[in-house]
């Protein structure tokens, strides 16, 4: 009887135990689910163009909600400002000069360990959309479909799992159907990794069709130092060929031209950047013959509004006969408002996207992170492009969404690198980072409300190779800590270059040879020495200049 008892007490123990065993074990294969990974990078979007930046040129409601239910970083920074060897950074891990990929004449080693073939040999699906640029085949998708070259705004070409194609319609949109359409597509049995990269808002900035004109009559405000002359700069930046006075064409990019100088079959695929382009980079013979092939992808009702978009601009710079500060003005307005209208597209296909992860369950499942191949000149110093270890060039926005880890509105002033993308994504992932990586994961920060761990990095670095070429900015190399940037501007000249961001973020005044910097100037040379060992990048000009 007592055994009875007892074993009548003791099944429901029992019982009740297996279950909290079940419970206790299905809530550690819960927790230990990998996340989804989506990695946006734009080309070319900077930070000020982003209203959770605080910009008072545009509104992103949608890349701010990444912002807003995630982390903020407020100085993150690429090691190499530049389309390609950018985003080689970003796959690999490490610096140009580790990767290969310094500068876009270039071609990608696919063979070498990057953070998308790992994560697919542990068991993610993945794949790559939109643009590459890169020039070899991307490794280590289950599928890929890819721009050719820089890519085109309407009526792309792509290459998808080696197969070319032409797609119908805007860029923008195109690239966020497939990115869809992989996720509809995929193994829900397993967790995805998607790289979803826009074309947008690289030059030549055509909108689009929804967005034509839509800026037309709004007046932006110039940044303090549009009219700057450099003067308490140095040569490499007295000598680029990036103004917006006299190096923003009014053909490719100002749109300067008669529809009927533009009607016609004209066949541009998207370049890959080569000597010869930087031969002829300057001289811009052809800026007519890529506007013409860029129109000419467009169909009649796409023409019909390109033309109606553009006319007042056309009749103004005719009519008007400016020149001088006042021509500056007026092709900067023009620069924001074609900048700006593709910044539209991607904040819409970005929410598009987030609302189908959300319609499908996966949103809060999935780490987003937005961030940008390099920042851009929008209008400071004068200026359009990036290239430049300057602030703007070398700052890239950085936003990270995981509602699982990531307190919302969290901000971190934690010196961020572009290199620390890949081991970041692989931490989550529960995947160990390889040695070779050079990086930094981030989870420590990300988890932990933005706090700067007490061992973390005193300077980021930088090294810009790709001279002469597309507007002869000068190569470079630096280091950046929270308070100093110190760059050495060598090859064909030898200067060096500090600046005091605490009094001049605008980075106006150089006092490498100010004796009251002669102590600061000691230590970041030290320190710049001692950064650059420990990247690899030992001696970082290839030909030293003796001084």
């Amino acid at each position: 009887m007592k055994n009875k008892r007892a074993i009548s007490i003791t099944l429901p123990v029992l019982a009740v135990g297996g279950v909290a065993v079940f419970a206790i074990q299905n809530a550690t294969k819960s927790e230990k689910k990998r996340p989804n990974i989506i990695l946006i990078v734009t080309d070319d979007h900077s930070y000020k163009a982003m209203s959770c930046y605080g910009s008072k040129l545009i509104q992103t409601p949608n890349i701010d909600r990444i912002a807003n239910e995630g982390m903020r970083f407020d100085n993150c920074y690429v090691s190499n400002s530049i389309s390609g060897p950018s985003r080689a950074c970003i796959l690999t891990g490490k610096m140009s000069h580790i990767n290969g990929f310094t500068d876009n004449s270039k071609t990608f080693d696919g063979n070498q360990i990057t953070f998308p073939k790992m994560l697919h040999e542990s068991g993610y699906q993945t794949a790559m959309i939109g643009k590459w640029h890169l020039i070899s085949k991307p490794q280590g998708f289950d599928f890929w479909s890819i721009l050719i070259g820089q890519g085109e705004y309407y009526s792309p070409d792509f290459i998808e799992n080696g197969k070319e194609i032409r797609e119908k319609g805007y860029v923008t949109d195109i690239i966020t159907d497939k990115a869809i359409n992989f996720l509809k597509n995929r193994d829900p049995k397993k967790p995805f990794a998607m790289i979803y990269n826009h074309k947008a808002p690289h030059m030549n900035w055509i909108p689009a069709p929804r967005h034509m004109g839509i800026f037309n009559n709004t007046i932006f405000p110039e940044p303090e130092n549009l009219f700057d002359n450099h003067s308490g700069m140095g040569s490499a930046a007295k000598e680029q060929v990036m103004n917006i006075s006299t190096n923003m064409w009014e053909d490719e990019v100002l749109k300067i031209a008669n529809p009927a100088d533009l009607e016609g079959n004209y066949e541009i695929k998207g370049y890959n950047e080569n000597k010869a382009d930087f031969a002829r980079a300057n001289k811009r013979e052809d800026g007519l013959t890529q506007l013409r092939a860029d129109y000419s992808r467009m169909s009649p009702d796409e023409r019909a509004k390109f033309n109606e978009a553009f006319k007042q601009r056309n009749e103004e710079f005719r009519t008007r006969k400016m020149s001088g500060k006042e021509l500056t003005s007026w092709k900067f307005q023009q620069y924001m408002r074609d900048y700006l209208a593709t910044v539209l597209a991607v904040d819409e296909n970005i929410g598009r996207l987030m609302k189908y992860l959300e319609d499908i369950g996966e949103l809060d499942n999935t780490i987003i992170i937005y961030t940008s191949d390099q920042g851009f000149y929008m209008g400071e110093h004068g200026w359009f492009d990036k290239r430049f270890m300057y602030e703007e060039s070398q700052r890239t926005p950085f936003l990270v969404r995981y509602p699982k880890a990531i307190k919302p509105q969290s901000i971190t002033k934690a010196l961020t690198m572009n290199i620390d993308i890949a081991p970041t994504i692989l931490d989550y992932a529960g995947i160990k980072i390889p040695e070779e990586i050079q990086g930094c994961s981030l989870k420590q920060i990300l988890d932990f409300e933005g706090k700067t761990p007490e061992d973390w990095r005193e300077a980021v670095y930088y090294h810009y190779y790709e001279y002469p070429g597309w507007h002869s900015v000068k190569r470079h190399y630096g280091i950046r800590t929270n308070r100093y940037k110190l760059i050495h501007f060598y090859n064909d000249i030898n200067e060096w270059e500090l600046y005091d961001l605490k009094g001049d973020i605008a980075e106006k005044k150089n006092v490498y040879n100010d004796p009251n910097y002669k102590t600061v100037k000691e230590n970041m040379l030290k320190l710049l020495d001692k950064t650059s060992k420990k990247y690899k990048d030992e001696d970082p000009t290839e030909k030293l200049i003796k001084f």
